[in-house]
């Protein structure tokens, strides 16, 4: 009496099938670390255009009222807040949540990366000699803008892409923005592309550089104005 051996499959055939369930594992993870590091741009890049427009408004109204350089950060720093949570407030309220039931979804969800920006962003200014004191019509100021805002978004981005892996931050508001189309007075609040907004603030940045850029060769190709030229002779006659 024989007896019969359970069929084996050959080796080769099960490394093939081990090898597929690794790639495939491998291409679900690649799959989902490419869609978290999608969304942790997403939401930097939210934040930031937020905090952009709270920054050179802040800087505009700063110059303008004449404050100090200590008063016109302040007010940077709290319109760059106030602007950051409305941009994320909005789309919540298009999806149905009350006022203050979407501020505080808002600010568990965008303080730390607001925060975070804010702090790069004003420490990078403070180190760029001259651009604290400039004015707009300064190259370095402008300048000194883009190499700081850039800086806010390296900063902010591994925070962001923390906490959206932990469910936390904008992971907060993502059930949201899936909800039916707005009915009633929703439909009048404001849906701005995050996309939009971040160009025309890169936009404004480099039309902003472009104008103190001609001014400067103008001035410079003009000679100093004749209050400069008049105080020049002033001190040639004293000597």
């Amino acid at each position: 009496m024989s007896s019969t051996q359970p069929h084996q499959p050959p080796r080769q055939a099960q490394d093939r099938h081990h090898d597929q369930g690794h790639s495939q594992q491998d291409g679900q993870h690649h799959d989902m670390s490419s869609g978290l590091n999608a969304m942790a741009a997403s939401a930097t890049l939210h934040c930031l255009t937020g905090c952009a427009i709270g920054e050179i408004l802040g800087l505009l109204l700063g110059t303008a009222w004449g404050l100090s350089n200590a008063g016109t950060v302040v007010l940077a720093i709290a319109l760059a807040f106030v602007f950051g949570y409305s941009l994320s407030t909005l789309p919540l309220l298009r999806a149905g949540l009350g006022l203050f039931a979407a501020l505080s979804v808002v600010l568990a969800a965008d303080t730390l990366s607001i925060a975070t920006m804010e702090l790069v962003d004003n420490v990078v200014m403070g180190l760029i000699p001259g651009a604290m004191e400039a004015g707009l019509a300064d190259v370095v100021f402008w300048i000194g803008m883009l190499i700081a805002l850039t800086a806010a978004f390296a900063a902010a981005y591994p925070v962001n892409r923390y906490l959206l892996q932990r469910g936390k931050g904008h992971a907060l508001t993502h059930e949201y923005h899936s909800a039916a189309a707005p009915t009633g007075w929703r439909r009048h609040v404001p849906a701005f592309s995050t996309g939009a907004l971040a160009a025309a603030i890169i936009a404004f940045l480099l039309g902003g550089l472009t104008v103190a850029a001609a001014d400067g060769l103008s001035t410079a190709a003009t000679g100093p104005g004749p209050d400069v030229e008049h105080g020049l002779g002033v001190e040639s006659a004293g000597s």
